[in-house]
Formats: C-alpha cells, structure tokens, sequence
C-alpha cells in the first residue's frame, strides 16, 4: 500500500509513519519542518525514517498548493493521512493567523489534491477539543460541537465541515478522527508531560493550570497508531451506517471517529505519576484555567470498538515511562 503523510516529521505523522514503513508499506512524508518548536527534533524523526526503505520525503508548506498537488499526484497514494497542522490552544492567542493559513488553507489544498488524486480513504486529524463548551460527558461523536472555546479548535471543526463537502461533492471516502490528549516518546516539547518532565529534572517550577483540576482522556501515542492503521481499512460507505451510535454521514461517504482510551486521569494524578518515574518532586505553581482551556476531556469509545475491535489501553504508568526512558536517552 502507498500512504501519503503530511506532518510526517510531526510528534504523530512519525509515529504512524514508522508503524507503516515496519508493516511493509511504502511511505511518502510530506512537512514543512516549521520552527514552532525545535526544529532539530523534526530532523531528527525525518532522519530516521529516512534511514528506512520505502520511505521519502518533500519538504513543503502545506500552503504552496502546486508543491502539494504534483508531490501528492506523482506519488499516487492509495490512502492519504492528513496530520500536518498549526497545534496548541494556547499559540492561538499570540499567532491566530497561523492556524488559518495552515489548518484552513492547508487542509483546503490537500482536499483539492485528494479530489485528484482519488484515494482509497483519506484520513484526517481533528482534535478533542473540538467537543469545546460540551457538558455532557463522555463525549460521543453524535453530540453536537458547535461551541469551540479556542481558535484550534474551531480551525479543526471547520476542517471536518469542509471534508465532509468534498466527501459528498466527490465521493471522497473520508474519516475524521478526534484525538484525546496524545503523548509519548518523541513528543512536541509544548506538551504538558515533556514541558512537565523538563522542569523537574532541572529542578524548576511547573504551571499546573486550573488548580489542578483538569482532567485529561490520556493517549498512548502507540495505541493511537494502532488505532489509525485499523481505522484506514474501515473505510466509510455513505447508507451503510454500523449502529444507531455511527456518525457515518446520511449525505457522502464520511465519519468521524473518536481516538481515546475511554479513562480520563486527574491532572495532579498525571504529575504524581511523573514525579515517581523521575524519583523527584515537582514544584508546583497552581494557575487558573488559561483561556481556551476546558476542565475534562473524556471519550466516548463506542465506536471505536465497533469499527475496529479495539480501544488504546495503556496505562499512564506504562506511557508516563517510556516517555522518561525516551526523555533520558536523548538528553
């Protein structure tokens, strides 16, 4: 099979790339190595795949149309992944014009590339944080998200909204799918547990917002791995809905699916769990809920079971320690 990444250097795109490269496939990255955060982490994640066969990569912006379009058309994927995306709630506040020119624009490109190009399935990266100003818990996928409390996340519910246009304009089979809160060896530096994990071992404060009430659908970055690659024979079949709980669109060949493990963890639990995988204290600064914040995210499963056979199921002790033995090594 011939899959077509973008974010391929990315925290996730790398990951799943690996996976795709070990299954035996054949892998084309596509990243614009945007110094949002350390580029040299990004490099370092090409490099090794790049150390595989059946692997290469163009290095672009999601928003030069005519690179994308010829990359994607040249290699003629049979499904597209589309990872690449400006991340974060809170950069939205100090650079919202980045999430337009790249989870609007970009996401617009690589729809008119796949209306081309013709796929087998395209996949997209949405986020949980597109459930917003939501109480009812857990969040299933059939609930309404039409209150966004960030700029992400309304960048992402719009990216849903325009791949389920194209979905029914050009029978593009199409699967959105939420993420809940995905961490792991090689992860973005911005994150809570790298961020966390950094200041601890140098014996510095961590910001702990909300009081320390938030809590969080943890994601072993593996289990959400295995979850895509199954998700990505399960392609969408407009009027072929699999439950009364499917989100399989009445109009085109498209679903979204939530990615999470169904157990959400207190946010001071996470830290107790950091604190004894490190063997050190962390010191504390309790903030309030920043801007864009919510209090909980948790995920409704069902579906994922249903598709697929299969929920991620690692323990944060388990992930919590692979990320620090990551963590370590690279220091």
């Amino acid at each position: 099979m011939r899959v077509f990444i973008t974010g391929s250097a990315g925290f996730i795109g790398f990951h799943l790339a690996h996976r795709m490269l070990r299954d035996g496939h054949t892998v084309r990255g596509y990243d614009g190595i945007t110094p949002y955060y350390d580029v040299n982490l990004k490099k370092s994640r090409h490099e090794i795949l790049q150390a595989l066969p059946e692997f290469d990569a163009v290095i672009g912006m999601l928003e030069d149309k005519t690179l994308l379009e010829s990359s994607i058309a040249e290699f003629s994927p049979d499904v597209i992944v589309h990872l690449a995306a400006q991340a974060g709630v809170r950069y939205g506040l100090e650079d919202p014009e980045s999430y337009i020119s790249s989870n609007l624009v970009g996401t617009f490109n690589v729809l008119e590339a796949a209306k081309q190009a013709k796929p087998r399935h395209l996949l997209i990266a949405s986020s949980s944080s597109v459930y917003g100003g939501n109480d009812k818990m857990p969040f299933a996928e059939t609930d309404p998200a039409h209150a966004p409390v960030s700029l992400y996340a309304a960048t992402k519910k719009a990216s849903e909204s325009l791949s389920h246009a194209y979905a029914h304009l050009w029978q593009l089979p199409t699967t959105c799918f939420r993420f809940f809160t995905v961490y792991g060896p090689w992860g973005r530096p911005d994150m809570a547990l790298f961020k966390f994990v950094d200041a601890i071992e140098d014996g510095l404060p961590i910001d702990v917002y909300d009081e320390g009430n938030m809590r969080r659908d943890f994601t072993y970055v593996d289990d959400l791995v295995e979850a895509l690659v199954r998700l990505i024979a399960v392609m969408p079949e407009a009027g072929r809905a699999t439950s009364p709980r499917d989100s399989l669109s009445k109009v085109a060949p498209w679903r979204v699916v939530n990615i999470g493990g169904g157990n959400p963890v207190g946010l001071l639990a996470f830290i107790e769990t950091i604190e004894r995988k490190l063997g050190k204290p962390a010191i504390k600064n309790f903030l309030p809920r920043q801007p864009g914040d919510v209090t909980e995210t948790y995920a409704d499963v069902s579906l994922l079971r249903e598709l697929i056979g299969y929920v991620p199921e690692t323990p944060v002790e388990i992930g919590v320690g692979a990320f620090v033995d990551w963590y370590r090594n690279r220091r």
